[in-house]
């Protein structure tokens, strides 16, 4: 079958059975534990982030140029990116074959002990090279677990949806990555606080790591106890067959729609991780503003931001996923410039407005993302592709931003390379959703 047909064939409308009367009282409470599990994995992550642009270049990279130790950290926070596509092979070969809520529970354990282990960790002055080595080795395990999380939950989330709601319960786990932003922030804020900033520095930054032994026990719980997705509460003859290599499957019958939903989803993710975790280091290293202004005009901002994500997401399910979307990335794309050039006037007032504005915009892509590339794929692969497709795009747009960032600044002086960089990549996700075709009105069974 040629890809034109391929293709077409994605989005033809097929009629799936209705899911069971249980499984359709039960779906609030499979978003709800999605939700909780994705803000549980990327607390870790945020938690590591912040730590990252605040105290582990010193910690595990001493050296004379602060600008070298800075990259060095973020160096480390791309690393876990780069590790993502292993989870998304692992956790999607799982996903796809044995069940949504398997590939779930494994991947939040995985986080827990890599963030746990991070907590753990003897520094460079104790124990030389090895500890570098050592939190390496974490941050990869960090980085397989995200890529199994994000696809399972709006997966899970999705496929329990209501007719006509699945933007809505889909869209419910995308509010965990800044529920998990603002909840590493309410540990870390008041540690500094507490702990002042030399002790936060010297030690009291692993609080929050193992704080997350907690988080990880509550999100096991609720996870072992939600229904499988209504695609695999189905006798194994009535569901689609998941070939044995899901991502050899994917590759070789759908090189275009994969492609693209990675370019759909990389505006967005350079976007929020220049906001989230690159500002953290970026304002008050070169710029002089506190970082306690940058960590609340950041922590407001990604408040908003949550709050707009359902609605928007009743928008998507109203009017289509595709409209959402570019406007999104059209308002995203122009107001880039300004958003970081509010950092030029020190004002952490104006600055978290602009960030506010910006994380707001930001919602229109990143909410209806979560059910539009899902229904890129057919149910046997839709695990795999969507979970590679957007966590491709997050490592290209997100985790290399920081880094790429901290290029750009030390060549341009300037915050507005920061919005130049994260404009021109929303132009891009522009352009992949125009190539993209509508998926509003696809039955999501098969």
């Amino acid at each position: 079958m040629s890809q034109t047909s391929r293709d077409a064939a994605a989005v033809v409308t097929v009629t799936a059975p209705e899911p069971p009367p249980e499984a359709r009282k039960g779906a609030s409470r499979v978003a709800a534990a999605s939700l909780i599990g994705t803000t549980i994995e990327y607390y870790d992550f945020a938690v590591y982030g912040t730590a990252a642009a605040l105290v582990l270049g010193p910690a595990f990279f001493p050296s004379g140029s602060s600008t070298v130790s800075t990259l060095a950290a973020f160096l480390t926070f791309a690393v876990a990116f780069l590790a993502r596509p292993v989870g998304v092979v692992l956790f999607g070969t799982i996903g796809d074959r044995r069940g949504r809520k398997q590939a779930l529970v494994l991947s939040l354990v995985l986080m827990g002990v890599a963030t746990v282990g991070v907590g753990l960790l003897p520094t460079y002055d104790t124990a030389g090279v090895l500890a570098p080595v050592l939190l390496i080795a974490l941050r990869l395990l960090q980085g397989v677990s995200m890529g199994g999380e994000w696809g399972g939950a709006v997966l899970l989330a999705a496929e329990h949806a209501p007719p006509g709601r699945r933007a809505v319960y889909a869209s419910v786990p995308q509010i965990g990555p800044l529920l998990g932003f603002l909840l590493s922030s309410a540990v870390i804020l008041p540690t500094i606080g507490i702990t002042g900033r030399e002790a936060f520095a010297d030690w009291a930054w692993r609080v929050p790591f193992i704080l997350s032994t907690l988080l990880i026990a509550v999100g096991f719980w609720v996870r072992t106890r939600v229904e499988e997705s209504p695609v695999f509460d189905r006798p194994a003859t009535a569901r689609p067959a998941a070939p044995r290599f899901p991502l050899g499957a994917l590759v070789s019958q759908y090189p275009g729609r994969l492609l693209l939903g990675i370019g759909a989803a990389v505006g967005g993710s350079a976007v929020y991780y220049l906001v989230i975790v690159y500002s953290l280091s970026y304002g008050p290293k070169s710029l002089g503003i506190p970082q306690n202004t940058m960590l609340a005009a950041a922590s407001v901002a990604a408040g908003a931001a949550a709050a707009a994500v359902i609605p928007v997401a009743r928008l998507a399910d109203r009017v289509g996923r595709r409209p959402v979307i570019l406007a999104g990335a059209t308002g995203s794309a122009l107001w880039a410039l300004p958003m970081f050039g509010s950092l030029n006037t020190g004002d952490g007032l104006l600055i978290g407005g602009a960030f506010t504005v910006g994380l707001v915009l930001l919602v229109l892509m990143f909410g209806p993302i979560a059910v539009f590339l899902p229904e890129l794929f057919p149910a046997r692969l839709r695990y795999t592709g969507a979970s590679a497709a957007f966590i491709l795009a997050n490592t290209l747009g997100g985790g290399f931003a920081p880094l790429v960032a901290t290029w750009l600044n030390s060549h341009w002086q300037s915050p507005l390379v920061l919005g130049a960089y994260a404009g021109t990549l929303c132009l891009v996700s522009l352009a992949c959703v125009l190539a993209l075709p509508e998926t509003r009105d696809k039955e999501f069974g098969l």
